[in-house]
């Protein structure tokens, strides 16, 4: 049906490079999953792993298995029928988020890990100024991580496409269909023009608040490793 509607004219050349994009994205994952598994594996055996760092494994292998069953959730709602509607084929904005979310928390976790096992803990004195900052940085993740999940509900509404001018949303700084969608609670999850507002909003929001995390840890005497960190994420926040 979605064939014969919308994609009759797509050759076999262009359906087959969909095909292999997906397919890729399949078998990257599991080589992902392998490179998870297998080493903790390894070392388990070997009895190269502590008592907290087991736990640890297990609870990141366990997020790459939950990854991939995630991703075939997010997939299966995109090929679902819907005989009532003859709009474009789209997975769930809502399964999209989580699967989204589920690579963000994975990857950092990894990093984390990683980063603690190479690199030694500082000890710093805990100052009150130190303490602030740590709070501020953690608002901030928590801020950044909230703005990408947003950026999932975009593309999982093609919300871009509604409106592609800035700062302004076509002539007006509030669209009028902002709120169109009843219950107002829909809105901000499947009304493609609050989806957009509130991804904007919120990605002006996260480089403001790198920016200010940035300056306030100017003001404290900090190691180089951990100005350089907080140096990058300003670069990255602006590249981005």
């Amino acid at each position: 049906t979605v064939f014969n509607s919308l994609n009759h004219d797509m050759t076999l050349t262009e359906f087959k490079f969909i095909w292999y994009m997906e397919y890729s994205h399949r078998m990257w994952g599991r080589v992902v999953g392998l490179a998870y598994i297998l080493p903790a594996a390894y070392f388990w055996r070997k009895g190269w792993l502590s008592r907290p760092m087991k736990g640890c494994v297990l609870a990141l292998c366990g997020l790459v298995c939950f990854q991939g069953l995630l991703g075939w959730y997010m997939v299966k709602s995109g090929l679902e029928e819907k005989p009532d509607s003859y709009d474009i084929p789209r997975v769930s904005q809502y399964r999209l988020a989580a699967h989204l979310g589920s690579a963000l928390v994975l990857y950092s976790a990894s990093l984390w890990t990683g980063l603690s096992l190479l690199l030694p803990r500082h000890k710093l004195p805990e100052t009150h100024q130190l303490l602030r900052l740590r709070q501020f940085a953690h608002g901030t993740t928590a801020l950044i991580f909230l703005t990408a999940l947003s950026g999932a509900f975009v593309a999982g509404l093609d919300a871009g496409l509604v409106y592609n001018s800035f700062p302004k949303m076509g002539e007006r700084w509030i669209p009028d269909d902002l709120l169109a969608f009843s219950p107002v609670l829909r809105n901000i999850f499947e009304n493609p023009t609050t989806v957009q507002f509130d991804h904007r909003i919120l990605g002006i929001a996260s480089v403001t608040a790198v920016t200010a995390l940035y300056l306030f840890s100017q003001k404290i005497p900090l190691p180089r490793r951990t100005r350089m960190a907080v140096t990058s994420l300003l670069a990255v926040a602006c590249v981005q």
